[in-house]
């Protein structure tokens, strides 16, 4: 078992692995490998403190070599589900699970808007992993929402398993070979149902499905974590990062504005220090 797990490789990620690993604590970093892309697309940023007129380019490669200076690595997983088990948390990636005595929640804003009534469907013909529960569907028919090319591969998955595999590519140049899939080029909007989900809406129509993927990189806060407190979607925090389940701490963007890299990897190193008080508390 961690001491800490951190979702999130963005600035409050980093700077959080960053204190963990000064701290000598053993956590698990759990996302996508590339530090964040955001920083990396940003054309200047002006107001990094001791790096003026730096390229988004740049700070992410410092921010990579850093890392990689402290061999601190990164995990390569999509976490699914945060559940609080009783003096721990189970964190789902895929088929795997880890086990931690405190979380970091670095998740960043969600690029992919929510669907109306996503998550009261999530559970119930809403998932977030292909390998997870892709054998429920099997001979029945879903729907996909996918938002990157690095998904394809659990796509095809799905089509496999499927008598009928719909989706909605969210980006350019896609490259689904499956016979089974069927592009939709609409954007959806919706889903409903009764005890569980019967059908995807979109712009002038709807589809009857059993069961939605939405296979993105990142999932909303009270999705990934049920009975966490949100405020305008993002993260309701107190001072020291805590939020309203104890041992769960947020930083960064998805605790709301300012929406910068200063203030997200200041709270980073907040949440960290947080995260080991409250393990030395509660011991």
């Amino acid at each position: 078992m961690y001491d800490v797990a951190i979702i999130g490789s963005g600035p409050a990620g980093i700077s959080a692995a960053i204190n963990l690993k000064v701290l000598g604590k053993n956590f698990i970093w759990l996302s996508s490998r590339a530090v964040s892309k955001k920083v990396g697309q940003a054309p200047l940023i002006k107001n990094y403190p001791g790096l003026p007129d730096v390229t988004g380019g740049e700070l992410a490669w410092t921010f990579k070599n850093h890392i990689e200076s402290m061999n601190i690595k990164i995990q390569e997983k999509v976490v699914t589900g945060v559940y609080d088990t009783g003096g721990k948390f189970t964190l789902l990636a895929g088929e795997e699970q880890f086990e931690a005595k405190t979380v970091i929640l670095c998740t960043g804003v969600e690029t992919v808007k929510s669907l109306e009534d996503e998550e009261s469907f999530v559970g119930r013909g809403v998932s977030y992993c292909a390998t997870c529960d892709g054998f429920l569907y099997r001979d029945k028919t879903v729907a996909v929402l996918c938002t990157d090319k690095k998904f394809e591969h659990e796509v095809e998955f799905l089509a496999e398993l499927s008598k009928k595999t719909y989706v909605f590519p969210m980006y350019q140049g896609y490259e689904i070979k499956s016979p089974n899939a069927e592009i939709v080029l609409k954007n959806p909007v919706k889903v409903s149902g009764g005890l569980k989900l019967e059908k995807v809406h979109f712009k002038g129509g709807e589809l009857d499905v059993d069961g939605l993927f939405i296979l993105k990189g990142a999932i909303s806060p009270s999705a990934l974590v049920h009975g966490l407190e949100t405020q305008g979607g993002r993260i309701a925090v107190k001072r020291d990062l805590s939020t309203n389940i104890a041992g769960i701490f947020a930083a960064g963007d998805c605790t709301g504005s300012p929406y910068q890299y200063a203030k997200a990897v200041g709270e980073g190193n907040v949440a960290a220090h947080s995260a080991v008080e409250y393990l030395s508390v509660n011991k």
